[in-house]
């Protein structure tokens, strides 16, 4: 393993720093969300979107036709850990490209390439991904929206729920059942979706940490034309698979709170010398350079032109938990305390507001359960699961 820049890793690096440094203000405390309204954060997420895709930012490992940089992936690994040293503002556009737009360009047209990239890449326009449902959450096959043919339209109806950013997006991809006599993970097509047109409907969900980035969303008689299908009738699942790939890349780390913070507010607190903390905070760091050490091992493959192992998956698992843990010691540690949130609170209210985020973290993305089937059966060669239903046409499947 190598833990050191090549030299021309290390002069992009030194340029990536020089760019943000001019454009942004480094991270404080407190992100630049909580610091402005919801309308004036979009506003500036997409002034910073636009101005890193015009500088060729935006995706560096995209050919140039298609806006990028035509870079490698070290280089796009570099730009994301210097980009995180600053306070900008990605969130609205981390869907779209890097889970949807990916999908267009593998399974679209050429007019999809042409009307839809450029336009999320400046960030004229932002994505979501409509695949889970309030029956088909982990298992994502089992979901009940359909969609009928009409002549040259199809006609869907039906429910998706936790639709990350749906109120505001302008376009998604949308995973529905076109054929209910096929086994459940062979009726499945794959849609572009309009989520401004007549019969979509999202409305945000109000989570306990006092956010509203999820959605349910609605489809009554929404049609859309054929030659908005991505990949073949019937081949959704294929489709799906390579979104589901880009997705768990995307959340393989959690933010928050990491076991530095927690120890500066130990010493804060005088709490550094209770030995079941310093215990757990020792789990913690051995944890935390594991991944670290992980995510090198990744870079190192990566700056050689090698593709990755499957190492990545234990990402999001390691990470998301961790978070959790982190939070509900630092809340015990706060006493009373630990009860209320607010900027006047200890550590600003940090520890809680990533400790009721933090369940939501183990779920999106793939659940820990799912996650943990993956890394038994795809890198550690187990037997998979017995799976009653494989070969059972859909509307046979007990319901319920």
């Amino acid at each position: 393993m190598d833990f050191n820049d090549t030299a021309d890793e290390a002069e992009f690096r030194a340029e990536a720093s020089a760019f943000l440094s001019q454009h942004l203000e480094p991270k404080g405390k407190k992100p630049l969300r909580q610091r402005v309204s919801g309308e004036e954060f979009m506003k500036q997420a997409k002034q910073w979107q636009a101005t890193k895709a015009k500088a060729g930012y935006a995706k560096i490992t995209w050919p140039k036709e298609m806006g990028g940089r035509g870079g490698t992936a070290m280089q796009q690994v570099i730009w994301g850990q210097e980009e995180g040293k600053f306070d900008a503002p990605t969130g609205p556009f981390t869907i779209g490209l890097g889970m949807c737009i990916p999908t267009v360009i593998a399974f679209g047209s050429d007019e999809h390439k042409k009307r839809y990239v450029q336009k999320a890449l400046l960030g004229e326009e932002i994505w979501c991904q409509l695949f889970s449902e309030p029956a088909a959450g982990s298992d994502v096959a089992g979901l009940k929206t359909r969609a009928v043919k009409d002549g040259d339209e199809w006609v869907i109806n039906g429910q998706k729920v936790w639709t990350s950013g749906a109120h505001y997006s302008d376009y998604g991809i949308l995973l529905v059942r076109t054929d209910p006599k096929a086994a459940k993970h062979k009726g499945l097509t794959m849609f572009i979706v309009d989520m401004k047109q007549a019969g979509v409907e999202a409305r945000p969900i109000h989570q306990a940490s006092g956010g509203r980035e999820f959605n349910e969303v609605y489809f009554t008689d929404v049609r859309i034309p054929d030659s908005d299908r991505l990949g073949e009738v019937g081949q959704g699942w294929k489709v799906a698979i390579v979104t589901l790939m880009n997705e768990r890349l995307a959340v393989g780390g959690s933010p928050g709170p990491d076991w530095s913070e927690i120890m500066d507010y130990a010493k804060q607190a005088g709490t550094m010398s209770d030995a079941a903390f310093r215990e757990n905070l020792a789990d913690w760091y051995v944890a935390a350079q594991g991944y670290k050490l992980t995510k090198l091992r990744t870079q190192t493959a990566l700056s050689k032109g090698q593709t990755p192992g499957p190492e990545n998956s234990i990402g999001k698992i390691i990470t998301a938990n961790q978070l959790q843990d982190i939070c509900n010691s630092a809340i015990e540690m706060q006493d009373h305390y630990g009860l209320m949130t607010g900027d006047d609170m200890p550590a600003d209210g940090l520890f809680q507001q990533s400790f009721m985020w933090a369940p939501g973290l183990r779920i999106a993305g793939g659940t820990d359960e799912i996650l943990k089937n993956i890394i038994a059966e795809r890198v550690l060669g187990l037997p998979q699961d017995v799976r009653v239903d494989k070969d059972i046409p859909f509307d046979e499947l007990k319901q319920g």
